[in-house]
């Protein structure tokens, strides 16, 4: 008769598979974090759009398309960052179903679900990188005239 893993084991886990639900939690508050400055940029860029044809040739014109090449390059900062923050998601769920999995199984894979891990949180990293681009980017664009303030 095929014996049941001990409670034990199962919650020893459950206590290893902890630090990755929580790094899940904080990717699911970076991706909404994300969409909502990407929607705000789509918002704005399309806003633009249809200012841009209203206008003729002249001062105007120009900083409207200096604007939207600036949130055309926000998007794909913003999209990189997106794909890398679920990217990382998805390595933080493999991580915890291989734990798992090894734990049940008694496989000895601990160096690949360690590399997994620390993959994972490089991935967050560079999402959050291009976070701070995107940030320092915007911030261009915030600025008053100097034109308007004279």
């Amino acid at each position: 008769m095929p014996t049941l893993p001990a409670v034990a084991t199962i919650a020893q886990t459950i206590q290893l598979s902890l630090a990755p639900v929580f790094l899940l939690a904080a990717i699911g508050q970076l991706l909404n974090v994300l969409a909502g400055r990407l929607a705000r940029v789509i918002d704005r860029a399309r806003g633009l759009e249809m200012m841009i044809h209203k206008i003729d040739d002249g001062p105007e014109l120009a900083r409207h398309k200096w604007e939207l090449r600036l949130l055309d390059r926000r998007m794909s900062i913003i999209n990189a960052a997106l794909f890398l923050s679920v990217s990382s998601a998805v390595m933080a769920c493999i991580v915890i179903a291989v734990l798992f999995i090894a734990n049940l199984g008694k496989f000895h894979i601990g160096t690949w679900i360690a590399l997994a891990f620390i993959l994972s949180v490089c991935l967050l990293t560079m999402c959050l990188v291009a976070f701070m681009v995107e940030v320092r980017i915007s911030l261009r664009a915030i600025h008053v005239r100097k034109e308007i303030l004279d």
